[in-house]
């Protein structure tokens, strides 16, 4: 079965602190991403790490043709298509950036929404992958979401993660009648802790065919 997250890695910072360095991996059968990934390096502000290492919360490429992910060609060989970088930090101290690389087509689908406070008091999807949900993304991207509503309103409001495994009824998942006709089956919510004023809560969605991760 294939999953929507195909790669996750883990770089922290090295001795000095002025660069990421490879501190480990999932990588199931993509054994030439990496190889091409083991050796990279990145300093502050560099790349999809640290970019999510400056800006100090999640940051999603969709895109990595023309962009500053530095490793194109071969995720492109690997059939990657969007990542995700996830800045730890404790206090202002970065502990690392946890990265989810991930893979869709027309049969295998799924969607990553990172959502924040950055609109006023209700959280709005301030960045998203959906791939082939296009119908779900411009509904996702109307949404707004007061604390304690939907699953990244009841994430803001608890602190804790939200795993629902039913999201197609209206009455469990807001969008659930769209989740339905696109496929969507579970979703998972998770507050993110970061060095900034705002709350981030990101978002895992999995369509039945493509589960998440397994």
């Amino acid at each position: 079965m294939k999953t929507f997250i195909k790669v996750t890695e883990i770089w922290i910072p090295d001795k000095e602190r002025t660069q990421l360095e490879f501190g480990s991996g999932l990588y199931g059968a993509l054994t030439d991403f990496k190889a091409a990934s083991e050796q990279q390096r990145f300093a502050y502000n560099e790349g999809l790490p640290g970019k999510a290492w400056a800006q100090g919360h999640p940051i999603m490429l969709t895109e990595f043709e023309h962009s500053y992910f530095k490793r194109t060609a071969a995720a492109k060989k690997a059939g990657l298509t969007c990542g995700i970088a996830i800045p730890v930090f404790s206090g202002d101290f970065l502990l690392a950036v946890v990265m989810f690389l991930c893979g869709d087509d027309e049969e295998h689908a799924g969607a990553i929404e990172v959502w924040s406070d950055t609109s006023g008091d209700t959280l709005r999807v301030v960045d998203g992958y959906y791939g082939t949900l296009h119908h779900f993304e411009q509904l996702s991207r109307q949404i707004d979401m007061p604390k304690g509503q939907g699953i990244p309103g009841q994430v803001w409001q608890s602190g804790m993660p939200v795993l629902i495994e039913d999201i197609g009824r209206p009455d469990v998942f807001i969008r659930g009648i769209e989740a339905q006709r696109a496929g969507i089956s579970t979703c998972l919510g998770i507050p993110i802790s970061d060095n900034t004023e705002h709350i981030y809560i990101m978002t895992f969605l999995s369509a039945k065919a493509t589960p998440i991760a397994k």
